[in-house]
């Protein structure tokens, strides 16, 4: 009977020990209760604690990632949207978060949802799609206000997907179409602008030296003559004979002047 007694009385001081010996990791505190009132916040490493007495809670320091559910959205141009979110926050007062709160990730997790359909109720659906960093700047900012009190720090919220009705998904490739086709539009007209102004400087050009013209012609005959073995026939511009034509009857003028031409030329 000594030694049963002996092994229960092991058996209780153990168990004691079992609750009274806590090992805290480096991201974790424990918020300690005695009797019921708040005398603490220990950790990390080895915290001893009186059984029956004190009582500790465990909270963790890390970042927490929570996915906000998508929440059903009317823009304030009328359109209606899903839209969800990620928020990342985190315990700066472990005291606070325990006392203050019953549940802090649930809490944080409705305010969130909460404040996103506030927030993006309040904006409109060009901004909801082209400023999304100015959004969610905003959810942070009231986010973080909110929880503030609970010892919650919010760090960042990141708008993830909005899901657009399928008419207006149609609508907003029509405007896209039309404004790709107006840039097309635009761009080949301010080509057609510079070609135009190109050939007018070609052209005053080749008006001051018109043997250009003639060059021109013949490098447009040559490439024809390169790309295509059909045969091609071209009017060739008398501009290209005249010089020839010259140099021809200047030369049957002097053929045509008499001896006695020069003579008369002499007396006088």
């Amino acid at each position: 009977m000594g030694s049963g007694l002996i092994i229960g009385i092991a058996v209780v001081v153990l168990i004691i020990l079992a609750n009274a010996i806590n090992i805290l990791q480096e991201y974790e505190r424990g918020v300690v209760f005695r009797l019921g009132r708040f005398v603490g916040v220990r950790g990390p490493g080895f915290v001893l604690i009186i059984p029956g007495f004190e009582k500790i809670a465990r909270v963790s320091l890390r970042v927490v990632t929570h996915d906000v559910p998508a929440q059903d959205v009317i823009t304030r141009d009328n359109v209606s949207v899903k839209v969800n979110a990620v928020v990342y926050f985190r315990v700066m007062d472990p005291e606070k978060a325990i006392i203050e709160i019953e549940n802090y990730k649930f809490a944080t997790s409705q305010i969130s949802q909460t404040t996103l359909r506030s927030v993006v109720g309040g904006a409109e659906l060009d901004e909801l799609l082209s400023e999304r960093e100015k959004l969610n700047k905003e959810l942070q900012n009231v986010i973080d206000k909110e929880t503030d009190p609970w010892g919650i720090k919010v760090s960042t919220v990141e708008i993830k997907h909005v899901d657009l009705p399928q008419d207006m998904q149609r609508a907003m490739a029509r405007q896209a179409e039309s404004e790709r086709d107006r840039r097309a539009k635009i761009i080949n007209a301010m080509g057609e602008y510079q070609a135009a102004e190109k050939l007018v400087e070609a052209a005053k050009l080749m008006e001051q030296s018109p043997i250009t013209l003639q060059l021109r012609y013949l490098q447009t005959l040559n490439d024809i003559a390169a790309e295509n073995n059909s045969t091609t026939v071209f009017p060739i511009p008398m501009d290209l004979f005249k010089p020839f034509l010259n140099l021809i009857k200047g030369k049957k003028g002097e053929a045509n002047i008499s001896p006695e031409d020069f003579i008369e030329k002499d007396t006088k």
